[in-house]
């Protein structure tokens, strides 16, 4: 297609269009990125962007990211142009309400040609590092005939002002990805006004800095644009484009103001924007010749995905590849069976962090699609194995990426990895530092994603580090995330039994709590019990009087404790509980009989007591609600309480025994 404005004009003006209505007819929404954008969105999806409306998970497609989700109706314009399947013109008129896929922010599992969900700014960026970190990888295995595309992001001021913006760019630098291209919205303003309220940054200076190519543009000469998207295309670096724009471009008395950033234009504005922009069709409509010129874009991209189909089909890595990209796990099993059978062999005493770091010296040599990391605490999460070498500007075929201080970088990057689809991401840092990273462990689970969280130090129990380190709230405070399995084993076998769940679950995020102590094996037979949530792991021999429900380090305080309840004449039953999710889903009357009404529940968890009465009822809630303290773990858990010594009296008391 030529770049004579005389047509791509008005396919930029159907954006802009669609954009005003929708909103207008939601009575809400943000107009001003969107009309401030449509000329460059343009340009990318008639010049430079490799898709195929008629194949929207095509894996070797150009990712675009809308890393400014807030601008909604760019991508929902787009998508509806260029011959997806949805949005329908209906979806767009019902932009905002109940049950229409074009949600107020895009949500990947929606519609398919949206990449992630974003919203929360900045990580839209930061999950596109992900994108072109899983990509130069499968390159590195598969070559370019198989695997060879790009990244291209739209973010706005928000988006580089956010925290993350400085993790997610120091990163992608370091690792050279020169498929990342990011189009920056540069229009001076936020919701408050003039971006000048807040800043003063020399944003391309910082960029530079950072390892990244550079270049501006006027973002509404098109000329322009695509002299700046081919030089960003050509840089080996990741490269930032900014985009020079009017927000609200096209409402003649509202365009680059604040006032059009999230707030309906009014019928009035509508109309003076028609007018100025000689757009003279009714809301919701696209003249023919303007749609058959978007629509032209959508049907180029057949022909490159029918030759990379080819490619596939000829090349003897191509059934791995699509195994991968399917999200299918290898068939044989046999290294996962092979390691819970030398469990049971020789059930060995080790922190369950250790025990994380065996399972997945098994799972990475058997799993070939497993990249892991840690966040400049490997030597202490173990998250790397004999198979995992580092992923680097000189190997991206490596498999564990050192992410540096920059734990939530390192979430959304591993949400970008698990959409792009072909990588299982896996990454580690302390619990406690579940906090930095805490939205993209939600967005985890929004998004539906297979991304694996290995949280180490989960209690007191890590010691002398003091409060600042030993994670209280922050086990229950995961468990209250929708869609979020959260692990947290009691031994060697429940560890490596939660690894298994978590990577079987391709649609659910997982966190494994683990402990930085020595912990006693308390299973001694591979059953997948944890698959069940909590199971019965010891059963009274007095008559049953208590149930002991615990999770990790402290299913051993448990046992110890139902042993000098025994010797007193008192029955109790010892449940595990490594998962809570996974035991709600399991049917009532199993529940039921695991914990009986008309006796004593008692919960011991080393964290907040809050959360524990689902299960117990009025029973007893044995744990932490206060931080803690700094000395060697036993006498931690001895000075909070955490021994049966100290338990056994309570219980006795709360019996009236």
């Amino acid at each position: 297609m030529s770049l004579d404005h005389t047509r791509l004009a008005p396919m930029a003006n159907a954006i802009r269009a669609l954009s005003m209505d929708a909103v207008q007819a939601a009575n809400s929404g943000h107009p001003g990125m969107p009309m401030g954008m449509a000329d460059v969105a343009t340009v990318l999806f008639s010049q430079a962007l490799k898709f195929d409306p008629a194949a929207p998970k095509w894996p070797d497609r150009d990712r675009f990211v809308l890393s400014a989700g807030h601008g909604s109706m760019l991508i929902y314009a787009l998508l509806y142009l260029t011959g997806y399947d949805a949005p329908t013109i209906e979806d767009i008129r019902n932009f905002r309400q109940l049950h229409s896929p074009c949600a107020g922010h895009p949500e990947n599992f929606e519609l398919a040609g949206i990449e992630c969900t974003t919203g929360p700014l900045g990580q839209g960026l930061a999950m596109a590092v992900g994108m072109a970190i899983a990509e130069r990888h499968l390159n590195a295995g598969f070559g370019g005939d198989l695997v060879d595309h790009k990244t291209w992001v739209v973010a706005g001021d928000g988006c580089l002002m956010e925290g993350i913006n400085h993790e997610a760019v120091g990163l992608a630098g370091t690792l050279q990805l020169g498929g990342l291209n990011v189009l920056w919205d540069d229009n001076n303003i936020t919701i408050d006004g003039d971006t000048s309220l807040s800043t003063c940054e020399d944003v391309l200076a910082r960029y530079r800095a950072s390892g990244w190519h550079t270049v501006s543009c006027d973002g509404h000469n098109y000329a322009d644009i695509s002299r700046a998207l081919a030089e960003a295309a050509a840089d080996p670096r990741p490269s930032l484009v900014a985009c020079k724009t009017v927000i609200g471009k096209g409402a003649p008395n509202k365009q680059g103001s604040h006032s059009v950033h999230g707030a309906p234009l009014g019928a009035d504005e509508i109309a003076a924007a028609r007018e100025f922009l000689g757009w003279t069709s009714a809301p919701f409509e696209v003249p023919a010749d303007i749609m058959a010129d978007w629509r032209s874009l959508g049907a180029k991209g057949a022909t490159a995905r029918a030759a990379w189909e080819a490619r596939l089909a000829a090349d003897p890595q191509g059934p791995e590849l699509s195994r991968r990209m399917a999200g299918a796990l290898p068939a044989d099993e046999s290294a996962t069976h092979d390691y819970l059978a030398s469990l049971v062999a020789g059930p060995p005493k080790v922190a369950t962090r250790k025990a994380s770091e065996m399972a997945l010296e098994a799972l990475t040599a058997s799993i070939p699609e497993l990249v892991g990391g840690s966040a400049d605490l490997t030597g202490s999460n173990l998250t790397k194995t004999k198979a995992t070498t580092p992923f680097s500007v000189a190997d991206y075929g490596g498999r564990h990426i050192h992410y540096g201080i920059r734990e939530f970088g390192m979430a959304a990057a591993m949400n970008g990895m698990a959409l792009h689809g072909g990588v299982i991401p896996y990454g580690g840092t302390f619990l406690v530092f579940a906090d930095y990273c805490r939205n993209a462990i939600r967005m985890s689970a929004i998004q539906r994603t297979r991304v694996v969280y290995v949280l180490t130090h989960d209690s007191i129990g890590l010691g002398e580090d003091g409060p600042t380190h030993q994670p209280i709230e922050h086990v229950m405070s995961l468990r209250a995330i929708p869609n979020l399995l959260v692990f947290r084993p009691a031994d060697a076998i429940e560890t490596a039994e939660s690894w298994m769940l978590a990577l079987k679950e391709p649609n659910r995020p997982s966190v494994l709590a683990l402990s930085r102590q020595n912990l006693p094996p308390v299973r001694f037979e591979a059953e997948m019990k944890t698959a069940q949530g909590a199971y019965r792991l010891k059963s009274a021999d007095a008559a049953r009087q208590v149930v002991l429900v615990a999770s990790g380090s402290e299913v051993e305080i448990a046992l110890g404790s139902a042993a000098a309840l025994e010797a007193a004449g008192i029955g109790a039953d010892v449940v595990s509980m490594p998962c809570w999710e996974l035991f709600d889903e399991q049917d009532g009357a199993y529940r039921a009989e695991l914990l009986p009404a008309g006796v004593l529940k008692v919960s011991i968890e080393a964290g907040v007591t809050l959360g524990w009465q689902k299960y117990i009822g009025d029973g007893l809630a044995i744990g932490i609600d206060r931080f803690g303290a700094s000395a060697p773990a036993d006498q931690l858990y001895d000075y909070f309480g955490l021994t049966a010594d100290k338990i056994v009296p309570q219980i006795k008391a709360r019996l009236g025994q």
